[in-house]
């Protein structure tokens, strides 16, 4: 095999576009992710642009993707070299045009800034991942108000929210296809294989089944076509790690696949990517024509004699899309039925030919473990679950995002000291994680070690990586019908014991939140889920009862109560409550009168008014109009 591109030439792209990245004049860097642009970046964008050109700054205006704390943007950054980055967020246009302003004049309207990152000269650090170009770690943040980031550690989102996802030479200046020349340089196959083997790396997928193993597996398959595929069909409700780490770091994810598909030996690979996340693929699309432009890419990569083309493929839009047997299904074009195992895809995938998946931010990992080297990344986490996981962090908690962190880290550290708590001070109350067909997790949970074997000793899973933080206004049977609500309507419908299960399973959590259940019934629903997991073919139809079970199992005095007293303390289950007037609080104003949907409500201009319960939906609008606690929810009583 010829010798690939020596990595000093990579160096020497690295030291010929390091201005790129930390020029010798001003810039601002606009995050124009997706949650970025659905809270106005590209105005924010143009607003910079134009007040740039009206003052006639020399200055320089890019982008890059979400840093993770999406519920600050629209969020940008300011650099000077030799200075701080400063980061800025909550921007309006007119906030943006006065801070531009300001900036030009020196002024760095210090009470905006949200928290800097110190001088390069100043940060000490043993997880920094470039070349040795710039000796800046972007993930030691200096703190002013925030403290999101404060046990955070960055590998998987170590580019994101700092360089541009358009820019190659950006991602190269930052250690970009390092690894890749090293691997072709210096490895055969098989010792890439044992380097992620030993680095303990599992699949990110949910799973959790070993990287270098499945890669093993699929290598030793007879055969002279092999398959290598990324998993981003995303879809949790509430997730977006996969379209987070696509839109701010593509040439990463490229970059742990190509290294993959040469451990296996394969010369084809595919993204298989939700049709829904259009910026994701625009971003991944540039990156491949830039990735085969610089050799990294096609025929002869680099001169070593091993090639690897990559296609994009848009997801058929389903769930169950995401269960490999499925995903494999829908790009041979086939319908999206998950198939029983074995064979695995390993010995029998696409096309029948062995086939290695693994999903967005296993493959993130890659280049990061091949660089450090596997005894750095086995160092960071627990016993059997190694590296970091990224979390999307949503629900009643004050800081929303992504946010990784170390395998290991409590529940309490990461809702309390990343999350900084629930939202309006209310009470902790569960946290759902793994998604709809993950666990819900009671508060005596809170000192919980996030890790592949602790979550699934109760009853939990770590799943791709969506956490919601429930309160205490939070019905936790309502919430198990919602997951069985959307699991059930996204089951392929292949195994009896899923699709007739799960809308067994719902039509007696609709009763139960109707306080018309048996509490007999409940006994059912636990037989019913543990059968539904026997039978079920796929990962939907094997985890889909865990909602229910575990709030059965850390809950069920709440299920007993909605059965018993017709009761819903978190005052969700409409037909459990009642809205009345308090006629000493209400003054006749009509507000509540004049919206109500269905004409409930009615009385006399400034006399007290009433609801007839007989027309009444509960649907809130009084509650959430009247500005006088003039309307009382009640619950309890005979249905």
């Amino acid at each position: 095999m010829t010798k690939a591109i020596n990595t000093i030439n990579l160096e020497d792209i690295a030291k010929k576009e390091v201005e790129r990245l930390y020029p010798k004049k001003p810039k601002i860097v606009v995050s124009k992710s997706t949650c970025g642009l659905a809270s106005g970046a590209a105005k924010i964008y143009e607003t910079i642009r134009n007040e740039i050109d009206n003052l006639n700054l020399d200055w320089i205006l890019t982008e890059t993707g979400c840093i993770g704390f999406c519920q600050i943007e629209p969020l940008i950054y300011f650099y000077q070299p030799g200075k701080p980055k400063l980061f800025y967020g909550n921007l309006t246009e007119k906030k943006t045009s006065e801070l531009i302003q300001a900036l030009a004049k020196g002024d760095l309207k210090k009470d905006w800034i949200l928290w800097k990152i110190e001088d390069e000269e100043n940060i000490i650090t043993d997880t920094k991942f470039n070349l040795g170009i710039d000796d800046e770690l972007e993930d030691i943040v200096h703190y002013e108000k925030y403290p999101f980031f404060s046990k955070q550690r960055k590998i998987v989102l170590r580019n994101c929210g700092f360089i541009d996802p358009n820019s190659i030479e950006e991602y190269i200046v930052k250690g970009g296809y390092s690894a890749l020349t090293k691997v072709l340089n210096d490895y055969k196959p098989q010792d890439v294989i044992d380097i992620v083997k030993k680095s303990g790396l599992r699949g990110r997928g949910g799973a959790g089944f070993p990287t270098g193993l499945k890669w093993e597996l699929c290598s030793k398959e007879e055969s002279d076509i092999r398959y290598i595929i990324c998993n981003a069909d995303e879809g949790d409700p509430g997730a977006y790690m996969n379209r987070s780490v696509l839109e701010g770091d593509p040439h990463s994810v490229i970059e742990g696949m190509i290294i993959g598909a040469y451990a296996i030996g394969s010369s084809e690979g595919y993204i298989y990517v939700r049709a829904e996340y259009p910026l994701a693929i625009e971003k991944l699309k540039e990156a491949i024509i830039q990735a085969e432009e610089h050799g990294f890419l096609g025929e002869n990569i680099l001169d070593s004699g091993f090639s690897l083309r990559i296609s994009i493929v848009k997801g058929a839009g389903a769930f169950v899309c995401g269960e490999e047997t499925a995903l494999i299904a829908s790009i041979e074009g086939r319908p999206v039925d998950p198939r029983m195992r074995p064979p695995f895809p390993s010995k029998s995938g696409l096309w029948d030919k062995p086939t290695n998946i693994n999903n967005v931010e296993t493959w993130n990992n890659v280049p990061v473990i091949i660089t450090r080297g596997h005894e750095w990344y086995s160092s960071l986490g627990t016993e059997n679950s190694k590296g970091t996981k990224v979390f999307s962090l949503v629900g009643k908690i004050k800081n929303t995002g992504l946010v990784e962190v170390p395998m290991g880290i409590t529940l309490r550290e990461i809702i309390y000291d990343i999350g900084g708590g629930i939202l309006e001070n209310k009470k902790f109350k569960a946290i759902q994680t793994g998604g709809p067909s993950g666990g819900c997790l009671h508060e005596k949970h809170i000192d919980l070690p996030v890790d592949y074997d602790s979550l699934a000793k109760v009853g939990s899973i770590m799943g791709s990586g969506g956490m919601i933080v429930l309160d205490e206004e939070t019905c936790i049977v309502d919430l198990a019908k919602f997951f069985i609500d959307f699991t059930r309507d996204e089951s392929c419908g292949t195994c009896s014991s899923c699709r007739e299960g799960l809308d067994a399973y719902y039509e007696i959590l609709t009763r139960v939140t109707e306080g018309k259940a048996l509490v007999s019934e409940l006994n059912l629903l636990e037989e019913l889920g543990q059968t539904i997991i026997d039978f079920s073919l796929c990962g939907l139809g094997k985890t889909a009862p865990n909602p229910v079970l575990t709030t059965l199992k850390y809950f069920r005095d709440e299920y007993i109560e909605h059965i018993e007293e017709k009761k819903c303390r978190a005052k969700v289950c409409k037909a459990l409550i009642e809205f009345t007037i308090v006629s000493e609080n209400c003054t006749g104003c009509e507000a509540c009168a004049k919206l109500c949907p269905q004409e409930a409500i009615t009385g006399e201009s400034k006399k007290p008014h009433k609801i007839n319960p007989d027309l009444c939906v509960q649907c809130g609008i009084c509650f959430d109009t009247c500005r006088f606690d003039a309307i009382s929810i009640s619950t309890g009583g005979t249905v």
